[in-house]
C-alpha cells in the first residue's frame, strides 16, 4: 500500500475514534458539563430514576425534587428506588402533585422513604397491598403466601418509615388493610409533611428547614435563590427506554420473525438473519421490563402457523385473513397489566400485521415452489437426461454424448452408435444408461 493510502486510512480511523469516544461521552456521562458547583442552589427534578439521584450528586444539587403521579410500580423497580433514595447524599423530597394525583401502592412506600414527603391539594396514597402480578404461570395465592407476602412488604416499610419519624402504625394499615388517605388524612397522622399548592411554594417552606437524613445526620436546606433543572436522560437512557415502549417492542418482535423466518427458509442471504436476530434479542431485552401476557405470545404463534398453512393449503384466504385476526388479537393481548393499561396500539399492530402476514406467505410459496423444481447442479442433474451414443455399448462400456460432453457409460443390453439413451445412475464418472423407445426417440 502507498504512503499516501496509509495516510488516508489513518486519518479515517483517527475520525472514527473520536467519533466513537464523543458518542461513549454522550452516552455514559450525562450531565457531566455541568458537574462543577453552580452560584445559586440547584434542585434537580425528575421523575422514577435512580440515575438521576447520582447525578444529582455529580452537580452538587441542594435538593431533589420527585414529583410522583402513579397508581404504583413493580416490586423490584419500588426498591431499588427506595434504596437510592435513602443512600442518596442529596436530601430527596416527593412530592404527589398536581391537584387530583395519587401516590398508591409503590408509590406510597416511595413516598415515606423520603427526607420530605409533601402532597398537593387534592390528591391520595396509600393503597399499598402487594398483588401478584399476571405472568407466564399463575400461581395461586394461599392464605399462608398472603400472608409472607404483606408481612415482608409492612417489615420493609418499618425499616425506614420509623427512622424518618412518620406514624409506623397507621402506615402499615395501607398494606394489611389496603388503606388510603388524602392529603389532609395522611398529614394529619402524621405520614407526610407538607401539604402544599405548587413546587414553588413547597420549596419557599423547605428553605431553612432543617431535616434529618436516613443516617441521622441533621442537615439545614439552603434553598435562597435556588435554580430548577430537569434530569435529561442520555442517549443510551432514551435508546433503551424506547425498546421498552410497547409499540416499538411489537415492531421488534415481527421484524426479528420475518429476518429469522426469511434467513431459515432463504439460506445465505445472510442480511435478514443479521437483523431479526438483533431485532429478536433487543424485542427479549423489552419482555423482561414489560408485564408479557402468555394468550397474547400464543395468539401470535398460532397467526405465523396460520400464515405457513395458507401458503400450503389452498383455503381460499380463510387461514391468512384467520392469521391476521389471530395476530391482531395477540397484539392487543401482549402487553396489558393492572399497571399498564396502555398496551400495543391498534393502528401500530394493523399497520405491522398486514405486511408481515403477506410476505410470510409469499416467501413460503417461494420455498414450496422451489421444492418442486428440477436440480440443475451437481451428479442429480444427469438423472433422466437423454444423450446419443457414439461408441456402440455391447453388453460392456462405451461413450455417450450429453449435454454436449463425452462419458463413459453402461448398458444392461447391446446399443449401437447414434440410438438416443436415457441416464439412469451417475457412479463416479461412469453413467448407466438405457435405451429411449424409438416411438419417443426424437433427432438430436
Amino acid at each position: 500500500m502507498s504512503a499516501r493510502g496509509r495516510n488516508r486510512r489513518c486519518r479515517y480511523l483517527a475520525a472514527a475514534c473520536a467519533v466513537l469516544a464523543a458518542w461513549l461521552l454522550a452516552l455514559d456521562f450525562p450531565g457531566q458539563a455541568q458537574a462543577d458547583r453552580s452560584a445559586a442552589p440547584l434542585v434537580l427534578e425528575l421523575k422514577f430514576d435512580a440515575e438521576g439521584l447520582a447525578d444529582a450528586a455529580r452537580r452538587h444539587a441542594a435538593l431533589v425534587l420527585i414529583t410522583m403521579d402513579t397508581p404504583g410500580g413493580l416490586s423490584d423497580a419500588m426498591t431499588d428506588m427506595i434504596h437510592h433514595i435513602l443512600d442518596s447524599p442529596v436530601p430527596v423530597a416527593v412530592y404527589i402533585s398536581p391537584d387530583g394525583a395519587r401516590g398508591a401502592s409503590a408509590g406510597f412506600l416511595i413516598l415515606l422513604s423520603a427526607d420530605i414527603a409533601a402532597m398537593a391539594p387534592g390528591t391520595r396514597t396509600g393503597a399499598a397491598t402487594p398483588i401478584v402480578m399476571p405472568s407466564w404461570v399463575t400461581m395461586p395465592m394461599d392464605e399462608v403466601l398472603r400472608k409472607k407476602i404483606n408481612n415482608d412488604a409492612t417489615a420493609f416499610l418499618r425499616s425506614f418509615t420509623e427512622k424518618r419519624g412518620r406514624n409506623v402504625k397507621l402506615a402499615e394499615t395501607a398494606i394489611t388493610e389496603a388503606r388510603a388517605f388524602t392529603e389532609r388524612e395522611a398529614l394529619d397522622g402524621r405520614l407526610i409533611d407538607l401539604v402544599v399548592a405548587d413546587k414553588d411554594d413547597l420549596l419557599r417552606q423547605l428553605n431553612g428547614r432543617e431535616i434529618t437524613r436516613f443516617n441521622g445526620r441533621k442537615e439545614t436546606l439552603s434553598l435562597e435563590n435556588y435554580t430548577r433543572a430537569d434530569f435529561e436522560w442520555s442517549a443510551r437512557q432514551r435508546f433503551l427506554a424506547r425498546i421498552a415502549d410497547p409499540d416499538v417492542f411489537f415492531l421488534l418482535l415481527l421484524v426479528g420473525a420475518l429476518g429469522l423466518y426469511t434467513e431459515f427458509t432463504h439460506p445465505g442471504v445472510v442480511a435478514p438473519g443479521v437483523v431479526g436476530g438483533i431485532c429478536m434479542l433487543l424485542a427479549l431485552y423489552a419482555m423482561q421490563i414489560l408485564p408479557i401476557n402468555a394468550a397474547g405470545v400464543l395468539l401470535i404463534l398460532l397467526g405465523l402457523a396460520l400464515f405457513v398453512l395458507e401458503a400450503k393449503f389452498a383455503s381460499h384466504g380463510v387461514l391468512l385473513l384467520g392469521g391476521i385476526v389471530s395476530m391482531l388479537l395477540g397484539a392487543m393481548f401482549l402487553v396489558r397489566s393492572p399497571l399498564t393499561p396502555a398496551g400495543v396500539s391498534f393502528g401500530v399492530a394493523i399497520a405491522a400485521v398486514l405486511p408481515f402476514a403477506f410476505l410470510t406467505v409469499f416467501l413460503m410459496r417461494l420455498v414450496l415452489k422451489s421444492r418442486r423444481w428440477k436440480t440443475v447442479t451437481g451428479k442429480e442433474e444427469m438423472l433422466g437426461e437423454e444423450g446419443v451414443v457414439t461408441e456402440a455399448l455391447g453388453g460392456g462400456e462405451g461413450m455417450i454424448r450429453v449435454h454436449g460432453e463425452l462419458w463413459r457409460a453402461s448398458a444392461k443390453e447391446a446399443v449401437p452408435v447414434g440410438r438416443r439413451v436415457r441416464v439412469l445412475r451417475v457412479d463416479g464418472l461412469k453413467l448407466e444408461v438405457e435405451p429411449v423407445p424409438r416411438a419417443t426417440s426424437t433427432d438430436e
